[in-house]
C-alpha cells in the first residue's frame, strides 16, 4: 500500500542495496492466489528477505508490500504504520472485522499514480506468524488497520480498486495494460540496441585476433 513515512523513518537512497523489482497490475502474479509458507520456510533467508522487502517499500513511500509485489507467491506481508513499527505477518487471517467502516484514500505500489477512496471495516482482528515463526494475534484499527486489509487482499490476488467503482477499476485496469505494453517496447527496444552494441564489439575482437 502506498503512503508516506516520516523523515526519521525513511531510508537515504544511496544506502540502500536491496531494492526489489515491485510487480505491477497486469504482470500475472499480481492476481494469483498465492501458498502458505511451510515452518521449515521461517529461517535466517526468509528474514533477510524480510529486510529487503522493508527497504523496498520505504523507497517506494509505501507502508505495506506483500510477497506477490516482489514476485513472491507465498502468503506474508510486511507493513510499517504510522506508528512505526516493523511488522511481519506470515500466513495471516483476519478472525474479526468491526461492523463499522470507514472511507479512506487507498493507493498501492503496484498501480503508481492511481488513488481511490475504498470503503473498509475501520477494525480488525488478525492472527499470523511472524517473521521467527512465533503465532500471536493483534487487535487493529486505524491506519495499521487499513494497511492489514489491503496486503491481506493481494495474497488472493485482489487488489484496492476490485473493492471501489468497477467503472474506475476498468479505465485503470486499461491504463495499466498500456503501461506494461510501451514498458515492454522499451526494454526490446533496450535489448536490441545493446545486442547491437555487443555484435561489433565482437567483430572488432575478432578481428584484432586476426
Amino acid at each position: 500500500m502506498r503512503g508516506r513515512h516520516e523523515s526519521d523513518c525513511k531510508i537515504q537512497k544511496d544506502e540502500l542495496e536491496n531494492i526489489m523489482k515491485i510487480y505491477k497490475l497486469g504482470e500475472a502474479i499480481i492476481r494469483q492466489k498465492c501458498l502458505p509458507v511451510e515452518a521449515e520456510e521461517i529461517n535466517d533467508s526468509m528474514r533477510e528477505l524480510f529486510n529487503e522487502m522493508f527497504e523496498t517499500m520505504l523507497d517506494a513511500d509505501g507502508v505495506g508490500l506483500a510477497a506477490p509485489q516482489v514476485g513472491i507467491a507465498k502468503r506474508f506481508f510486511v507493513v510499517i504504520a504510522d506508528d512505526e513499527v516493523r511488522r511481519v505477518f506470515i500466513n495471516p487471517q483476519i478472525i474479526a472485522t468491526s461492523n463499522d467502516l470507514c472511507d479512506y484514500e487507498e493507493g498501492c505500489l503496484s498501480l503508481p499514480g492511481f488513488n481511490e477512496n475504498i470503503k473498509r471495516p475501520s477494525k480488525v482482528t488478525v492472527q499470523a506468524l511472524n517473521e521467527f515463526g512465533k503465532t500471536f494475534t493483534l487487535n487493529a484499527d486505524g491506519l495499521l488497520a487499513r494497511i492489514i486489509q489491503h496486503e491481506n487482499d493481494h495474497l488472493d490476488g485482489i487488489v484496492y480498486i476490485d473493492r471501489g467503482d468497477p467503472q474506475i477499476a476498468a479505465e485503470i485496469t486499461e491504463k495499466m495494460k498500456k503501461r506494461l505494453e510501451r514498458a515492454a517496447k522499451k526494454e526490446a527496444e533496450r535489448a536490441k540496441k545493446a545486442a547491437k552494441i555487443a555484435a561489433k564489439i565482437a567483430a572488432k575482437e575478432a578481428k584484432k585476433s586476426k
